[in-house]
């Protein structure tokens, strides 16, 4: 996928905000979204993240803007993911604070805000560059100017806002690696999943975990994500050493969990939580970030 920036933001003729009366336009450019249009979004650096992307021809991405955008809003308004991506839908305020009130169809889909959080999070691996985190903080005055105009947004510095993003690639890694451990052991010997553990052989369960799940479930998710893993280390011991699944999700643990005073946690920056060799790909037993021929 190419990286292409998103300059054109004039309004089209059939531009849904050319349909609106006047009294709706004037509440439209009294609300947030009006500052969020006016302030925010323009000044949303996409460049800084065209290293995300290939310098290849190829498919481009979806804009940049409105994602990063998109995940704002959705921290302030405490969104799940397809409740935003719904609302840039259905939603008015939304689509006028992303400059997307043209667009015949929105350009965010249910998979969109998953893939780039977890491109942000693998790129941190492997340079230790948080550019999500500059992008925010580089936005943190003009933020703090929408959430004292809307009582409805969430009260939150934008640390907050910053730090979720990589939380959030971070449980989606463990839960795959946790998926994959279950489903193989369905496969192998069905009768030796405990019922708790079931679900996660569930194709659906995925979304039922992160699409649909608010911030404000996030602690319990992960707390409930390290002690099915600690059941599953349990349940395997060592019979299951050879197998490419539990051989990934040992992997896993040791990269993103410590073991203190009896309890699973998630790692911290103190504990030593970026490194390149760190498993980025669940699927692929070598996916470790390498240099070969001068490139990454």
């Amino acid at each position: 996928m190419s990286f292409k920036t998103n300059d054109c933001q004039q309004l089209s003729l059939d531009d849904s905000f050319m349909a609106l009366t006047d009294r709706e336009r004037k509440a439209l450019e009294k609300s947030w979204a009006k500052i969020f249009a006016d302030k925010i979004f323009p000044s949303i650096d996409e460049e800084r993240f065209s290293v995300l992307y290939s310098d290849k021809a190829s498919r481009p991405n979806a804009p940049v803007n409105v994602i990063i955008g998109a995940l704002i809003i959705k921290e302030l308004f405490d969104y799940s993911d397809d409740e935003i991506v719904e609302n840039l839908m259905l939603d008015l305020h939304l689509q006028y604070a992303l400059h997307i009130t043209s667009f015949v169809e929105q350009p965010i889909s249910d998979k969109t805000l998953s893939r780039f959080r977890k491109r942000c999070y693998d790129y941190e691996t492997l340079h230790g560059v948080d550019l999500y985190h500059d992008c925010v903080k580089d936005l943190s005055g003009k933020i703090a100017k929408i959430m004292k105009l809307n009582g409805r947004i969430r009260r939150m510095d934008s640390m907050m806002i910053e730090s979720n993003i990589r939380f959030l690639s971070r449980m989606e890694l463990i839960y795959t690696c946790i998926s994959k451990l279950v489903v193989c052991l369905t496969k192998k010997q069905p009768d030796m999943v405990p019922e708790p553990l079931r679900h996660y052989a569930d194709p659906n369960d995925y979304n039922r975990i992160f699409y649909h799940q608010r911030n404000d479930d996030m602690e319990a998710i992960i707390q409930s994500l390290l002690t099915d893993s600690d059941c599953l280390l349990e349940l395997c011991k060592t019979d299951f050493e050879e197998t490419t699944e539990y051989q990934l999700f040992v992997r896993c643990l040791s990269d993103q969990t410590v073991v203190e005073n009896d309890k699973r946690r998630l790692r911290t920056r103190e504990d030593g939580t970026m490194n390149s060799s760190a498993l980025q790909n669940p699927s692929d037993p070598d996916a470790t970030y390498r240099n070969k021929s001068g490139k990454s």
